[in-house]
């Protein structure tokens, strides 16, 4: 992995507390017990660790009025999912002209489909993109307003079934009467690793896939990959890094075309503008990449 130089500063929160908090996003331990923890570590740990909860008032870059996009939300069938239907944020350009579009596919963390992911599908809408972001917890009520709730939510569903509505929303997306036909997929932590795992499922059918700090697949199912990747890591990513050695050495010998970038001085959850992991240089450099390789695979 190529990486950038960086002039990020060290911020205020101890590292050990950003450690905590990746274990609690993952599910090693509840908030109660992440906030305890924090607070043994350092004097002013539970303030470090309450202040890296999402904040979605930061988290807003294009409007929900944005001349650019008409959004709206969607149902449709998903069979073997956890429900049989779905329901996703579905955003489109508003050209004059155009009546068909590249198509991207927007996967959330494991929390269900909060405003920053929202607000990344319009970001794809008003670069052209016809974006959808599935709610994997649309069967059991849908995105409940809180990511604390969202985790639990998500943890009670079944995975093979979760990963059903992921791959349905995939094909949808790429049949909708809006899509030129032209699929990209891109996530975050847990949609990071389904990305990976539907460019590996749909074979050509994926033109090109940007997984931001995703969980390597199988070796069985890098065989599969044949669509363009570049993916995204943090520097102090231990859990997800570990996995890129033997990730990249599959891609390599199935030729598959990649780019690697691992980020100076980030944490996992660097491209969301919501909490204080948020690193707006290798986010924006992260994401012209993204941009870069959708324009590329999905427009020509």
């Amino acid at each position: 992995m190529r990486q950038p130089q960086s002039t990020l500063q060290p911020g205020a929160i101890d590292p050990q507390i950003y450690a905590l908090y990746d274990e609690y996003c993952h599910g090693a331990m509840d908030r109660r017990e992440f906030l305890a923890k924090a607070s043994a570590i350092a004097v002013g740990g539970m303030a470090m660790a309450q202040a890296l909860f999402p904040r979605y008032a930061n988290a807003q870059t294009i409007s929900f009025t944005d001349p650019r996009i008409k959004a709206s939300y969607v149902k449709y069938a998903s069979p073997g999912g956890s429900s049989g239907e779905m329901r996703g944020y579905l955003v489109q350009p508003t050209s004059p002209t155009a009546t068909q579009f590249p198509a991207v596919l927007v996967i959330h963390e494991n929390r269900g489909l909060n405003p920053y992911i929202e607000d990344v599908a319009r970001r794809l809408a008003a670069a052209g993109f016809l974006a959808l972001a599935p709610d994997g917890l649309y069967p059991v009520g849908g995105y409940p307003g809180n990511d604390e709730e969202g985790k639990l939510l998500q943890d009670k569903l079944k995975p093979v079934q979760l990963q059903g509505d992921m791959l349905n929303s995939a094909i949808f997306l790429k049949n909708h009467a809006l899509s030129n036909g032209k699929l990209g997929v891109t996530g975050f932590c847990w949609g990071g690793t389904m990305s990976n795992e539907i460019a590996a499922t749909l074979g050509d059918g994926v033109k090109a896939a940007a997984p931001y700090y995703g969980v390597a697949p199988s070796s069985e199912k890098i065989a599969k990959i044949k669509a363009e990747l570049v993916l995204h890591f943090a520097e102090n990513d231990a859990r997800v890094n570990a996995g890129w050695p033997a990730y990249e050495a599959g891609l390599k010998a199935q030729g598959v075309t990649y780019e690697a970038h691992q980020y100076a001085g980030t944490q996992h959850g660097f491209h969301n503008n919501s909490t204080p992991r948020y690193q707006q240089a290798a986010a924006d450099l992260s994401w012209t990449r993204t941009l870069a390789l959708f324009q590329k695979t999905l427009k020509a």
